[in-house]
């Protein structure tokens, strides 16, 4: 249930839902990333562009990209987020991969807006994946992402989300507890319906839902291909 990145509330600031370990690089750790980073990986290798370029929103520790790139050699990964700490920590990781090209950014985006500044080339990408960031963020940036997917995407990209969702007004109990305790810390979170919520919006971007993996921890990876 609990995301393994530096969610942004309503503030734009960005609010750590379990603790985070630095090391005296700069690089960040988090728990959540470690236990969930393979069965991530696995939905890239099955479903996400593996051998293209994949811009990652609210990129958190930055752990993600860092073991994607080295599992997956094609792979072109840029980071992205707008806390200063966060971004700190994925330079420190682009530093540490001495990848070249394929690790890059951060590049400050703030998902909610129209505009994400030096990202906005578009149809440049081949995908974008945003772990955790819906539900721990106004709706807004769910809707800004979900268009942002729309204008950068190449015709086939793909977009995955990873994280929570309740499915039609059905939800797990766990998650259903999870969203009230976000909730109580800033009405604009919650855990999204995929259905009711989620799907309208890439339907309007011209998004087609592709496939919905169930994951641990009642979590789901969900991938949409641009037409």
């Amino acid at each position: 249930m609990s995301g393994d990145q530096d969610d942004i509330g309503s503030s734009g600031k960005s609010i750590a839902l379990e603790a985070r370990n630095t090391g005296e690089d700069g690089r960040r750790y988090s728990p959540s990333a470690a236990r969930n980073g393979e069965a991530i990986g696995d939905v890239l290798a099955a479903y996400m562009p593996i051998d293209g370029q994949v811009l990652e929103i609210a990129s958190g520790t930055g752990e993600h990209g860092a073991r994607f790139i080295e599992r997956f050699p094609e792979l072109r990964w840029t980071y992205s987020d707008l806390d200063e700490i966060s971004m700190a920590s994925q330079a420190a990781w682009v530093t540490h991969a001495e990848a070249g090209d394929r690790l890059s950014g951060p590049v400050r985006i703030d998902a909610s807006q129209d505009n994400w500044g030096e990202a906005e080339r578009p149809e440049s990408l081949d995908g974008i994946f945003c772990a955790n960031m819906v539900h721990i963020a106004p709706f807004e940036a769910a809707e800004g992402l979900i268009n942002g997917a729309g204008r950068l995407l190449k015709p086939g990209g793909k977009l995955m989300l990873y994280g929570p969702f309740a499915r039609d007004g059905e939800i797990a109990p766990s998650n259903a507890a999870f969203s009230e305790d976000l909730k109580r810390r800033d009405q604009n979170w919650g855990v999204r319906d995929l259905v009711q919520e989620v799907l309208p919006l890439a339907v309007r971007a011209g998004l087609t839902l592709e496939t919905i993996v169930d994951m641990p921890a009642n979590n789901l990876s969900v991938i949409f291909r641009k037409a």
